[in-house]
């Protein structure tokens, strides 16, 4: 199977690159800085384009849009949540995501049974109310939105698509006090992409395979 993963070079991305090629997976991981990764800037259409001609015509079995920014952590909401901080959170949480489907939609199609697996959050669900970090709820709220929809408009092709809260994992993102290590939080993930099924698609679950309310 071949695994595309943006924001592979570090958390989450890094962890579940790493598990995926542990199991045997071909892994195709993305980041901005390039490196040992796929160069990859998922807010620029010619990074997206760039990426895409780079993998040519290679069949993608499962696309895992990882890439993300939480940069209204610790903004105050008397004079904080500036408008280039709304700006570039969405740029990346949300279009980033549609950019990166758009963009490989043609290597998806080449697959026999294609994935996309989204990163959310439990803070996008409107469930989930805890106050602060608007902009970022916004943008995961949008990303889940997003994901609901692709899963409409893509299962008639063949293409399921799930969103998922990765748990509060223990990150430079979800800080020292997460619940779960990256490792656990990437073996889990990696058994929900594995179930994950046109039977399936459209779903919101958490990385331990429970259903989380939208």
């Amino acid at each position: 199977m071949h695994v595309v993963i943006t924001g592979a070079n570090r958390g989450i991305g890094l962890a579940l690159d790493q598990t995926l090629r542990a199991q045997g997976h071909q892994v195709t991981g993305t980041s901005r800085s390039g490196g040992e990764c796929l160069k990859l800037d998922v807010t620029s259409a010619d990074s997206q384009r760039a990426m895409a001609q780079a993998l040519d015509t290679q069949p993608v079995d499962l696309l895992i849009c990882n890439a993300g920014v939480f940069l209204d952590k610790g903004q105050n909401l008397a004079d904080g949540y500036a408008p280039d901080l709304w700006a570039n959170t969405f740029a990346a949480n949300v279009a980033g995501v549609f950019l990166t489907v758009q963009n490989l939609l043609p290597n998806l199609q080449l697959a026999q049974n294609p994935k996309i697996a989204i990163i959310s959050s439990q803070m996008g669900s409107s469930t989930k109310v805890g106050g602060g970090g608007y902009i970022y709820r916004a943008s995961k709220a949008a990303a889940l939105n997003l994901g609901l929809n692709l899963a409409e408009d893509l299962k008639h092709i063949g293409i399921a698509v799930g969103i998922y809260h990765p748990g509060w994992v223990k990150t430079d993102m979800g800080g020292d006090g997460g619940d779960i290590t990256v490792t656990e939080s990437a073996t889990c993930l990696a058994q929900r992409f594995a179930e994950l099924s046109l039977d399936s698609t459209g779903c919101f679950q958490t990385w331990d395979g429970r259903a989380h309310p939208v």
